[in-house]
């Protein structure tokens, strides 16, 4: 006896759960491929080794982000007790150690504020000829690859005017070189590229208090630190991303199952 197939809606789940599944793998490889690309750039970028999972390292980029780069540039996406509660810190912590602006009364800015700086954009631009960018998502328009290539490339420059540097991955910016007293100063080396062209390459001309690995790993902490900032709940997301894609690989395998339990006895 040949019994017609007849589609059944306990086929559903079956097929619901691979599209789920499939979608869901589908979407997380380009999430791979979106958070490798970066922004084009002439020079080879590097790729830091930064550990997003690293408290210590993102510690270390925090004191070094507000120290060095918080003067000038604000990230007013983030708040500081939320950078607390991500980096194993207390509100006194932040306080103490990372906190050194005050509110429009001249009283010091709260661990719940918003990571701002005193710096008007009017003097920004009088000092540096443009606004100095918010770097709360620098690392999503730019990529980790870019800030970190990016702070390992300032060289002397005379002729910069006042600010003496220029930087091989963006040439023409108009920030100083910060960190020089870590780094030291580089020099341009002027290499003819092959085709008629020129390279330039990096040769240090006086050492800084900090050396070539050490320095290294300062940027790395400051790349990761931009990271975190650009995203906070990644890792938490990821985590959730685990328990989520087992709970549809679970799912398939019971609609699976069942389809097979249903059609068992139908004879094609």
């Amino acid at each position: 006896m040949r019994i017609k197939r007849i589609y059944s809606p306990l086929q559903c789940p079956a097929r619901i759960a691979m599209l789920v599944a499939g979608f869901v793998i589908v979407m997380a490889s380009l999430g791979l491929v979106s958070t490798a690309s970066a922004a084009g750039s002439s020079v080879p970028l590097e790729t830091p080794h930064i550990d997003p999972g690293s408290k210590k390292s993102l510690q270390r980029g925090a004191k070094l982000y507000v120290n060095y780069c918080m003067g000038c540039h604000t990230a007013d996406y983030q708040r500081y007790n939320r950078l607390a509660r991500d980096l194993d810190l207390t509100d006194e912590d932040v306080a103490e150690q990372l906190i050194f602006t005050t509110d429009e009364a001249g009283e010091p800015t709260k661990p719940g504020s918003l990571m701002v700086n005193n710096m008007s954009n009017e003097y920004g631009r009088a000092a540096f000829g443009v606004i100095p960018p918010n770097l709360a998502l620098t690392a999503r328009s730019r990529g980790v690859d870019w800030i970190y290539t990016y702070m390992k490339s300032f060289y002397l420059d005379p002729g910069r005017g006042g600010i003496g540097v220029n930087n091989t991955v963006y040439p023409g910016a108009a920030m100083p070189h910060v960190l020089w007293e870590l780094q030291g100063w580089q020099k341009a080396v002027y290499e003819d590229d092959g085709h008629g062209g020129e390279k330039i390459s990096l040769e240090l001309a006086s050492p800084g208090s900090q050396s070539p690995q050490e320095y290294d790993q300062t940027i790395t902490d400051i790349t990761n630190f931009l990271a975190y900032m650009a995203d906070p709940i990644k890792q938490t997301r990821h985590k959730i991303g685990v328990f989520v894609l087992l709970f549809l690989f679970g799912l398939l395998a019971i609609a699976y199952l069942l389809k097979k339990e249903y059609w068992r006895d139908v004879v094609h």
